[in-house]
């Protein structure tokens, strides 16, 4: 699933300019973003764990539970976010159901891969 294509009609986008940090391991989180341009790099413990790209969801996990940012994300070079509320997450995962399995399927790959990094 594309996410920048399912919201290429966003105008409330967010820029992020490189080398600019989106959150922090450990921040509170309450927003997960859709990267609508640009690249980012997802950081766990100081060590870089994935290059997202176009598309890419972050942050996600902030919309399940109400624990601190498990990851950093700093921008490669400069990006544009669509940020995602709480309302708008359940309304989507509602609405369109392989929305919410694109968002597991993403939780899944990111904590194997980084279970095989760390």
């Amino acid at each position: 699933m594309n996410l920048a294509e399912l919201f290429r009609h966003a105008s409330d986008l967010h820029p992020l300019p490189a080398g600019q940090t989106l959150f922090k391991e450990g921040e509170p989180g309450d927003l997960m973003y859709v990267l609508m341009s640009g690249s980012a790099e997802i950081s766990v413990r100081g060590r870089v764990v994935e290059s997202a790209e176009v598309g890419a969801i972050l942050g996600e996990m902030a919309m399940i539970d109400d624990v601190p940012r498990s990851a950093t994300v700093t921008a490669r070079n400069d990006c544009a976010l669509l940020a995602i509320e709480r309302q708008r997450f359940n309304f989507l995962i509602q609405q369109t159901p392989n929305f919410a399995l694109h968002v597991m399927k993403v939780m899944a790959d990111r904590l194997r891969r980084t279970d095989a990094i760390l």
